[in-house]
């Protein structure tokens, strides 16, 4: 794919990022901002690349397309845990906090828009490689308890992290780049939060390496992963078999 920035106006997309949320301001970026994202991706193979025929699992395919199905699929998860903690029938006993409640709720309304986002803009540019809905794995203990829900949402929020700064390299786009730049520092308050949610204080600490519970190196830098950690790091909460195999790497 040619690295070129195109001609329509993809800075509505970015523009979209910087206001609330709601479901308006949300329809106008991933409209008639994301009809942009066509001309973008029109160089790609158009081929339907969503079902591995191999392993019967689901295939990110290659290039723009599937850094973008990548991202939509780490943002199916986080979207679907997220609505399931706050539709706990014992979510105000679990958080008696109503400023935690509000954080979870807020955290689930930012998941689904980016979830949405990324949606439109493969639908849009190439909706034949779109990938499906993902079905949830969690562990059975996921939802039974404050520390058990904080726990999960931290490994969500720190992979996710570390992905969008592993796969922001592998886009030929500026205007995608920018888009992942924006979202990754919302994920990046996500788990900053959820961590001092657990243990105030500890919004980047604990021993080196992400799998220890540290998120910054040494350097100050968030830690960075490629698709195919975070892959078999996000795969046990993943029913379908995920193929990132096409996935670029440089």
């Amino acid at each position: 794919m040619a690295k070129n920035t195109p001609s329509v106006p993809g800075q509505d997309l970015l523009q979209g990022l910087s206001n609330p949320l709601n479901r308006r301001s949300f329809l106008r970026y991933t409209g008639a901002g994301v009809a942009a994202s066509a001309l973008l991706l029109a160089g790609c193979d158009d081929d339907d690349e969503s079902t591995d025929n191999m392993t019967g699992g689901v295939n990110l395919g290659s290039g723009d397309v599937g850094v973008l199905n990548y991202a939509y699929a780490l943002e199916q998860l986080e979207a679907a845990f997220y609505t399931a903690v706050v539709a706990l029938p014992n979510f105000n006993t679990l958080f008696t906090s109503a400023a935690e409640r509000q954080v979870l709720t807020d955290i689930r309304n930012h998941e689904i828009a980016h979830r949405e986002f990324f949606k439109a803009a493969i639908t849009s540019a190439a909706a034949s490689q779109i990938i499906p809905n993902l079905t949830p794995n969690l562990p059975a203990d996921a939802l039974s308890s404050r520390a058990s829900i904080l726990a999960t949402a931290k490994t969500f929020e720190d992979l996710g992290v570390a992905a969008y700064n592993g796969a922001g390299k592998l886009l030929t786009n500026a205007t995608f780049l920018g888009i992942a730049g924006k979202i990754v520092s919302v994920e990046a308050r996500h788990a900053a939060e959820i961590r001092d949610m657990i243990e105030n204080g500890t919004f980047a600490s604990g021993p080196a390496g992400i799998t220890a519970g540290n998120i910054v190196d040494a350097n100050g830098l968030d830690v960075a992963l490629t698709p195919a950690q975070v892959l078999a790091a996000a795969q046990p909460f993943v029913k379908e078999i995920i193929n990132g195999s096409n996935l670029p790497t440089t």
